[in-house]
């Protein structure tokens, strides 16, 4: 079984674009940069030219002499045994953070040979952190791939009814199926949306063998904790890395450095937090003290909350047991503090818009929270995540009486609903947010 991405989409837009750079994917590792590159090229191009900079180390001597255009395609052609036709061949430069000379050769193709089509990928942990990089501002295009988003779990799982009964917008029809988008959303939280945990799942429901995958995976994350940075700051990523379950298994979710350990301080884990945040395997949400235009200057850097890139690896890592999913009720939604589902609610957020400013909002007391508080054009949007059905929100309720915006949403378990300002959204169609609230 292949999954499809959505991603897809805009990887055909860079292709038809006259004025076309470079592009490069970003992404945590395992999220399926290579797996989505190889594809596109296989179905779009008549030829793809891969090279991987890790495996393929000979490769770092083609680009020493200089960075000539010319000359470095008439080498790939004839280390590939590959004729490169500027519209027909797709060039993969995969794991470019491994040689820094390439990364630079983007900007001489942006500048010299923008007829060819090249796609480079590196994670996080290489790429945005490769000391001496000379990163080729401006002379790239830049895509973040996230883990899948439940719409595309649907469609791996054979579940595509569901997805284009939401796409349609029929709520007659989506009330009908709605235990059904219940139950493959609690599956969703075991599962997450890691490509081979996505697979081994639609497969066979092999829910073990999700877990296993799912525990490999959280395993070569602190492997490459010691390949990729100062060996001073590797107990001090392991530390944020694992604090991260108790953390948010906590009411308040604010990341307390005391809790981790104590006695710590922030600025003795400020290279450590932003290693993992630039990594793309924990997203760093501030807190705004004033719902104004833009979010972003008003966010307080020491204040914030730490959720991990991936739903399915913050249940492994809290040891989610197979009953919990398979209980009848929906408990599963509140499990610890409700703390997978406001992780499930951002890791929406992300993929469908990753430069969407995310916050979260408290009043001057502390005493009302928002989870989470979004800027979209010129609307700041509050959207409290509620666990199950229970729909008490005296800090929505009081955010809406001081501050009066134009559109609130609650996201729970309950059927699709406007009343005023407020639009009670299903948690299951988390990805047609923007197109219903508009």
């Amino acid at each position: 079984m292949k999954i499809k991405r959505r991603v897809i989409g805009a990887l055909l837009q860079w292709k038809n674009k006259p004025s076309r750079k470079p592009l490069v994917i970003q992404g945590a590792r395992q999220v399926g940069k290579t797996w989505m590159m190889r594809e596109f090229g296989e179905n779009f191009y008549k030829n793809t030219v891969y090279l991987n900079f890790d495996d393929m180390r000979e490769l770092h001597e083609l680009f020493t002499p200089n960075l000539d255009t010319g000359r470095i395609i008439a080498s790939l052609e004839q280390i590939t045994h590959t004729k490169i036709e500027p519209e027909n061949t797709l060039i993969i430069f995969d794991e470019i953070q491994e040689c820094n000379r390439a990364l630079v050769s983007l900007k001489y193709f942006c500048e010299n040979a923008p007829e060819y089509h090249i796609i480079a990928a590196g994670s996080f942990l290489g790429v945005a952190l490769h000391e001496g990089n000379t990163f080729p501002v401006g002379k790239v295009e830049i895509k973040t791939l996230y883990p899948l988003t439940f719409f595309e779990f649907l469609e791996a799982a054979g579940e595509g009814g569901l997805v284009l009964a939401a796409a349609e917008q029929d709520f007659a029809r989506i009330q009908g199926v709605r235990s059904r988008y219940i139950e493959m959303l609690k599956h969703y939280f075991f599962t997450g949306g890691m490509p081979e945990a996505v697979l081994a799942f639609a497969n066979d429901r092999n829910l073990e063998r999700v877990r296993e995958v799912q525990r490999a995976i959280v395993k070569s994350y602190s492997a490459d904790f010691s390949k990729h940075i100062g060996h001073s700051d590797i107990p001090k990523v392991n530390m944020l890395w694992n604090s991260l379950p108790a953390q948010l298994a906590r009411e308040k979710k604010k990341f307390v450095y005391n809790d981790m350990k104590s006695g710590a301080r922030a600025r003795d884990y400020e290279n450590a937090l932003s290693w993992l945040v630039k990594s793309g395997l924990v997203y760093q949400i501030n807190r705004v003290n004033h719902p104004g235009l833009p979010l972003i200057s008003y966010q307080e850097r020491e204040h914030f909350k730490l959720y991990m890139l991936d739903v399915g690896l913050l249940a492994a890592k809290t040891g989610l047991d197979i009953t919990t999913l398979l209980a009848p009720d929906t408990s599963l939604f509140n499990h610890f503090k409700g703390a997978l589902t406001e992780q499930y609610v951002l890791q929406e957020l992300k993929a469908l818009n990753g430069d969407l400013p995310v916050f979260y909002w408290t009043n001057a007391k502390n005493s009302y929270e928002i989870d989470f508080i979004i800027q979209k054009w010129d609307t700041v949007v509050p959207l409290e995540v509620k666990s199950e059905t229970n729909l008490k929100s005296k800090s929505l309720k009081s955010y809406i009486e001081l501050n009066k915006p134009q559109k609130a949403v609650r996201a729970s378990l309950v059927d699709y609903n406007r009343h005023g300002v407020m639009y009670e959204f299903p948690l299951y169609l988390m990805a047609e947010l923007f197109k219903m609230i508009g």
